[in-house]
């Protein structure tokens, strides 16, 4: 189905994986496309309850391809289903933990594809920037999804001088969650996204749901907003067993319901 990308199910964890090396993993609209496919695809299916977006070889993604956006692209067998907007709003309003593994570059629209994620962990070789301005652009898009987690000053450094930041200066300025050696890069993420799969579904879709309803409402509407989905999940099949299995001291057993 994908000729950009390979996708695999294990242990509830969809793993999504950027499928060309040789390109450094680059975005062309033909990945742009099949990545917003392998997300409905990993939200539509039950069994998934974690989403890992990965690159294949040294790099995670070096940004854009600018030989496909100017005409050099390969015919997609998929009907197109949006852009990079598309793809970044569908990322930042996924109710399915996205968690980024970071083994190498991730620049322009790569660092936007994991700030659009929900965590991330990084190898301590990895690396992350925003080059735009060396070529007489701006990263307009990734800006949108930058500004909700950087400071502000961080940010305006990072496009202004278009320079590349380190893996712990990107955990420090909350873009990555963990950082770790390189052999220790793939023990790390398969045990966090094996604990994200043990937590309910209900909770974690629901919980993610309203977190992406938030964005930047005030506080006067945030909080009725969340008073509401609280009564609501409380009356979910999984909340009652979570609760019921901490009165008897066991495991929870999750339906997703």
């Amino acid at each position: 189905m994908y000729h950009t990308l390979h996708y695999t199910l294990e242990d509830h964890v969809a793993a999504v994986t950027l499928n060309r090396p040789d390109r450094r993993n680059a975005l062309g609209p033909e990945m742009i496309n099949e990545l917003l496919y392998a997300l409905e695809n990993a939200h539509a299916d039950p069994s998934v309850r974690v989403v890992l977006l990965q690159g294949a070889g040294s790099a995670f993604c070096a940004g854009a391809d600018f030989s496909q956006f100017t005409g050099a692209t390969t015919p997609s067998t998929l009907p197109m289903k949006g852009d990079f907007s598309d793809l970044l709003q569908a990322m930042v309003g996924a109710t399915k933990p996205l968690v980024a593994r970071v083994q190498g570059p991730a620049l322009g629209g790569g660092f936007g594809l994991v700030a659009a994620c929900h965590l991330a962990v990084a190898s301590e070789t990895a690396t992350f920037g925003t080059p735009e301005v060396l070529r007489g652009l701006w990263p307009m898009m990734i800006m949108a999804v930058l500004a909700r987690t950087l400071p502000r000053r961080a940010l305006l450094e990072l496009m202004l001088l278009g320079e590349k930041v380190t893996a712990e200066d990107a955990k420090r300025l909350g873009v990555v969650n963990r950082v770790v050696p390189a052999e220790a890069l793939d023990a790390t993420v398969k045990h966090l996204c094996g604990e994200l799969a043990k937590r309910s579904p209900t909770a974690v879709r629901r919980g993610l749901g309203a977190l992406a309803r938030l964005g930047e409402r005030p506080l006067a509407e945030s909080l009725p907003l969340l008073r509401d989905e609280l009564f609501e999940l409380l009356g979910t099949d999984d909340a009652r067993e979570g609760l019921q299995a901490y009165m008897e001291k066991r495991e929870p057993h999750w339906t997703g319901h």
